[in-house]
């Protein structure tokens, strides 16, 4: 499997037998290049311009921008409700968060939470692998809330996403969340990872945007 860090929240995955783009975001608005697209499954956490532009896409897709569960191309795919605030929704609504497999590796995408995740919510995402999650504040959770979340989920990997880019200068950037992990990771061009080479130990993966 490989994952591309394509800005904001938006990632690429590729396996063996899927693809799955999470998250486009509207290139003139959030202020980075995003080129058009082919995925086999788009995922939306939210309808907002920074996570939902479809007009990426140059081929056919599977859209999911809702909770339940899917099968494409032999993968499951679990969409879970959570809150994109601190309060219920009740001052920015809902987001999806979703969870999949690729090449036998669990992926989670956490989009833009905004809490800590509720014992419901770890049960459906229970033995992820690698966790991508959001830690600019403002929009969602903070540096200081996504190192809890990350110790509620215990994956094995993590990318950080949602922080200050381009236009998108309100959130934190990234150097404070690596600072509240203790860790100052090389960045990526990608991420190639097998079953067989996940680590024992939790690891921070930084990925340049591509």
């Amino acid at each position: 499997m490989e994952i591309y860090y394509l800005g904001h929240s938006c990632f690429k995955i590729i396996g063996k037998d899927i693809s799955v783009l999470s998250d486009p975001f509207d290139p003139e608005k959030v202020g980075l290049k995003l080129a058009k697209q082919d995925a086999d499954v788009v995922t939306i956490s939210h309808n907002h311009f920074d996570h939902n532009y479809r007009e990426i896409m140059r081929s056919e897709y599977l859209l999911l921008d809702s909770p339940g569960e899917y099968e494409v191309k032999g993968s499951e795919i679990q969409g879970i409700f959570a809150d994109h605030d601190t309060v219920g929704g009740q001052e920015r609504g809902r987001v999806t968060i979703f969870a999949f497999d690729v090449d036998g590796i669990k992926v989670c995408h956490l989009g833009d939470l905004g809490t800590e995740l509720t014992s419901e919510q770890l049960d459906k995402v229970d033995g992820v692998d690698v966790l991508m999650i959001p830690v600019g504040g403002k929009a969602t959770i903070d540096a200081k809330t996504a190192v809890k979340v990350i110790s509620q989920v215990e994956p094995k990997m993590v990318i950080p996403m949602h922080y200050a880019n381009g236009k998108m200068t309100d959130f934190a950037p990234l150097s404070v969340f690596l600072q509240e992990m203790g860790v100052n990771p090389m960045p990526l061009d990608r991420l190639k990872i097998n079953v067989k080479d996940l680590p024992e130990e939790l690891e921070v993966v930084v990925l340049k945007i591509v």
